[in-house]
């Protein structure tokens, strides 16, 4: 074909392949420019390179032997399942995920964020077995997130990734982590709920030591001993994992609190000293002596630069109660201040003395 416009020849041939080099090198670019959007994109959560809001179901009735246990100590998800929503994904590509718990003992609604390792989705030779649960609680006002879900630390590390990692070291249980709300409002003004069914408030410590664990027992294989139960938090979560376990030692074994108060101080508290003092755990460990036992286990962990009446009221409690079914153990970080990310990056040796005391899961074969 002449062009009129030059009087020169061209092929027909010619025109549609520099036609196609062009659509080639625009999808080529398009395709590139797609694979740099792309992490940029996953990582601010756009759609629809992020699974963020999708349903997550663990497989209720999953495992070998077509769901049945691996053993007696093996209890099988319950029911009913529970609507859990993709709240992120670890970089093993293990999720983490949210529900809004409706507390059917407490009546307190809430979120309750949770998380399976890689062993308990993946691991053939868990599959029919039951899971340790770790309850994690945070401090701070604790009403709408639970900070244990985040990253925290020079290398980042969050506790999920944590215990991920400590497992293959040897140094943790594959734990499954529940992880609530702890307030029923933010901590400001002064008011706190000490995760306790103060009168006329809502029942935090029912939703704590009850919703949660059925939460838990519903949608996961986990252990029908208390073995298999435990709780770990930091400042107010730390005196709320004290005061469970050593309020319901049937139900929950070990703890680890991370800069605790050791006595109720809620003002909400006033004018209900009887209720108080159910809640203190200088009195509960008091009662755990006069019945002997059972046997619970408490790890603490400080900060040295804390406040002095952190350190000062751990070390009391320890020195005192500390003896017969009250299996306590200590340390105290150089330099360490009263945050998350103090108690994480330290967290390795607590939680493997804790994961010492606890049981599951059975590898079967």
């Amino acid at each position: 074909m002449t062009n009129p416009a030059t009087g020169v020849y061209q092929s027909r041939g010619r025109h549609r392949a520099s036609r196609a080099r062009r659509w080639l090198f625009a999808v080529a670019s398009i395709a590139a420019l797609g694979l740099i959007a792309w992490p940029v994109m996953s990582y601010f959560e756009i759609p629809p390179f992020t699974d963020k809001g999708d349903p997550v179901s663990y497989g209720q009735a999953n495992g070998a032997n077509g769901g049945k246990p691996a053993d007696s100590r093996t209890l099988m998800p319950t029911g009913p399942q529970a609507s859990f929503k993709n709240a992120g994904t670890m970089s093993d590509g293990s999720t983490i995920s949210v529900v809004t718990l409706d507390g059917k003992k407490s009546g307190f609604k809430g979120k309750v964020w949770v998380w399976a390792p890689k062993e308990y989705t993946d691991d053939p030779k868990f599959a029919s077995s039951g899971f340790p649960v770790l309850i994690a609680l945070p401090g701070g006002p604790g009403n709408d997130s639970n900070y244990w879900i985040g990253q925290f630390g020079k290398d980042k590390l969050s506790l999920q990734e944590s215990i991920s990692r400590w497992y293959h070291e040897g140094a943790s249980k594959p734990f499954l982590l529940a992880m609530p709300i702890l307030n029923p409002g933010p901590d400001d003004k002064g008011i706190y709920w000490d995760g306790s069914d103060i009168p006329g408030q809502p029942k935090m410590g029912t939703w704590l030591t009850e919703d949660v664990p059925d939460l838990m027992k519903a949608n996961f294989r986990t252990l029908k001993s208390r073995d298999g139960w435990g709780y770990m938090g930091s400042s107010t979560g730390g005196f709320a994992s004290l005061k469970s376990v050593l309020k319901h030692p049937d139900k929950f074994k070990a703890a680890v609190a991370n800069g605790p108060d050791i006595v109720p101080d809620s003002p909400l508290w006033r004018g209900h000293q009887k209720q108080m003092r159910e809640n203190n755990p200088e009195v509960l460990a008091k009662q755990l002596q006069a019945h002997k036992g059972p046997d619970v286990y408490v790890a603490f962990q400080v900060g040295s630069k804390e406040n002095s009446a952190t350190l000062a009221g751990v070390k009391k409690f320890m020195a005192t109660y500390g003896k017969g079914p009250l299996h306590t153990k200590y340390w105290e970080i150089p330099g360490g201040k009263h945050n998350a990310a103090t108690y994480l990056s330290n967290m390795r040796e607590p939680l493997k003395w804790i994961s010492e005391q606890m049981e599951g899961p059975t590898p079967s074969g």
